[in-house]
């Protein structure tokens, strides 16, 4: 049978782990398809110059700083964008489909911003898309909902889907160290960007979320209508009280069919440590799926990296060729639906959690008469207070949980809170996200 020739652009880190499995398992994917795969084409800004070394395991396949002539390549028929970013990943996509090529993209900010209108050019043009790797890259996450579980009706989700910010709290939480301090050293590493933001204030997660989103419940998501909340204000002490409370303190990612609709959020939040999800540590990734009638699934592995993103863009590259040689482009949508639906957002101030309030104050007689005082007065039940040993009477934090309370009265409590003369910083209110619980 003939092969199948693809033109990768863009050659960082999972450009080249992308090439260095095509290389390594290139027997293994022509038994698997009945077909080689061909590398034809290498674009990247540095590829003439100073190549990559896994360039030269395909020294037959053009070579070029221009992305054009992958796409307008006369015997490409599969092109791999793998250059992130929303401008020119676009440009390169929009010009796959408009040359009737396939195209295969680790993209979550394009795809999640723009998804639902690409996939529909693309069925116009009767051309293949796959994504596989745009979300906790080492997790077939994408496969499980479009296929693995299609005939259960999901009902919520939670998942970790920022390595960075996994690690950050983790280290954080083993050692007891600021995150100032683990960020830095995540930075060193090369976990974190010089520009953290992307992680630790939650917009990567977020983007991922959407897709999840649209694949599990079938709504074409912006993510700018997921509530979101990032890791800045986390400080070791609240790893403390956590632990004193049987949680811990995670990034998530959750998604839930409530009453008055989808509830999507990205924010830290304390989950119980007896979850399984508890115990993801590190920059690994995973996701808690129940179902209507399937019930709990759980999904785990890398979250990114050169070779464990790799797989899934060769498992994609797989997928796609076997769409091209059967003629079959709609064989099943990205998206796991035809057609996505308009997301309305649930508003999450109707969402009902137990809270974590953690307080930093100027230490004097009062304090916990008049914090509850108004929540009884917002009609909040208080749960517990917790103060660990502290010698600094200027800056001295200290716990209050309350029992399950709609987070919209909640917040207009801590409004309140925040004009008292006491504080030296915002209250920090976190969910006790017990969603998947049984």
């Amino acid at each position: 049978m003939s092969p199948i020739h693809i033109g990768i652009v863009g050659l960082g880190n999972v450009g080249r782990g992308t090439l260095r499995i095509l290389h390594d398992n290139a027997a293994l994917i022509e038994r698997k398809l009945g077909f080689p795969l061909v590398v034809t084409a290498l674009c990247s800004r540095s590829v003439i110059e100073k190549a990559p070394e896994e360039v030269a395991l395909f020294p037959n396949a053009l070579r070029t700083s221009n992305w054009k002539e992958v796409v307008e390549h006369p015997a490409v028929q599969i092109v791999v964008e793998l250059v992130g970013g929303m401008d020119a990943a676009a440009q390169i996509i929009d010009s796959a489909i408009a040359h009737g090529k396939s195209f295969v993209t680790a993209n979550k900010e394009l795809m999640a911003e723009h998804g639902g209108e690409i996939w529909e050019k693309a069925i116009a043009a009767r051309i293949c898309i796959a994504m596989e790797a745009s979300v906790a890259g080492g997790i077939p996450i994408h496969s499980v909902l479009r296929e693995g579980i299609s005939g259960d009706r999901v009902a919520s989700l939670l998942g970790i889907l920022n390595g960075t910010s996994n690690y950050i709290l983790t280290e954080m939480e083993k050692r007891g160290a600021p995150l100032e301090t683990v960020l830095k050293e995540a930075q060193d590493l090369g976990y974190a960007e010089a520009d953290p933001s992307a992680d630790i204030d939650g917009y990567d997660a977020r983007s991922k979320l959407a897709l999840l989103a649209a694949l599990a419940f079938g709504v074409r998501v912006t993510p700018s209508d997921i509530h979101l909340e990032g890791i800045r204000r986390i400080r070791d002490i609240d790893f403390a009280y956590a632990s004193r409370l049987g949680q811990t303190v995670r990034l998530i990612a959750a998604a839930e069919q409530t009453e008055r609709g989808l509830l999507l959020s990205v924010r830290p939040a304390l989950i119980s440590r007896d979850t399984i999800l508890a115990h993801v540590q590190g920059s690994y990734n995973a996701i808690w799926v129940r179902g209507v009638h399937g019930e709990d699934t759980f999904y785990y592995g890398r979250g990114a990296g050169p070779t464990p993103t790799g797989v899934a863009v060769v498992s994609d590259l797989m997928r796609v060729a076997r769409e091209i040689v059967n003629g079959s482009p709609e064989r099943v949508s990205p998206f796991a639906h035809p057609d996505l639906e308009k997301y309305a957002p649930a508003p999450i101030e109707n969402q009902v959690r137990a809270h974590y309030l953690r307080f930093r104050v100027r230490d004097r007689p009062g304090i916990i008469a008049a914090l509850a005082s108004i929540l009884a007065d917002t009609g909040i039940s208080l749960d517990a207070v917790l103060q660990e040993p502290s010698h600094n009477s200027h800056d001295l934090p200290f716990v209050i949980t309350v029992e399950p309370t709609p987070q919209g009265a909640l917040r207009q409590a801590v409004a309140h809170m925040e004009t008292l003369d006491f504080l030296v910083d915002k209250p920090l209110i976190l969910p006790l996200e017990n969603g998947l619980q049984k």
